[in-house]
């Protein structure tokens, strides 16, 4: 589709950009269930306010922008912390030099073996093994609604396992 032009409909749109949307979401969260849901909300999002007589171009950036503001919220949900500013410092560091081994594996590791069990075993089925949350509660054996307190708890668990790893 031209990039000057305007979509005839909202399905057009929807049918043009989905994948866009879809493939950005699952690069940032890296798990299918999520990054389904991820790109329901910003379509959710974008279909009032969107306005069909914008150019393609137009409505892309719409998009873009919307898709921003969904992953910033689904992380501040999440983890319970902001984690889209950078810091100065650690941005510069990282560029200065040359490329360092990375410490994650390590540091994720230590912040598992520090959880409870349920907790830990529900964060490896959820973003290491990339279990929906339906796949995760029936591996455990607690219900769906329990297996998501299980995740959100242990995310939070886990960011402050994680903040004081870092000091």
């Amino acid at each position: 589709m031209a990039t000057g032009a305007a979509y005839p409909d909202w399905e057009a749109v929807y049918r043009d950009n989905v994948d866009r949307i879809y493939r950005l979401m699952y690069g940032k969260v890296g798990n299918r269930p999520d990054a389904e849901d991820l790109t329901t909300e910003v379509f959710l999002a974008a279909l009032r306010p969107l306005r069909m007589s914008a150019s393609v171009g137009e409505v892309r950036a719409y998009l873009l922008a919307t898709a921003r503001t969904v992953l910033a919220g689904y992380w501040q949900r999440t983890l319970g912390q902001e984690v889209t500013t950078l810091d100065d410092e650690h941005v510069s560091a990282v560029f200065a030099g040359p490329p360092v081994p990375s410490s994650a594996p390590r540091r994720i590791s230590m912040i598992l073996a520090a959880l409870p069990d349920q907790y830990r075993r529900i964060l490896e089925l959820r973003f290491l093994d990339s279990c929906s949350v339906r796949e995760a509660a029936a591996a455990l054996g607690v219900s769906l609604a329990n297996a998501k307190v299980l995740q959100h708890r242990a995310l939070r668990r886990a960011a402050q396992l994680a903040q004081e790893v870092d000091r």
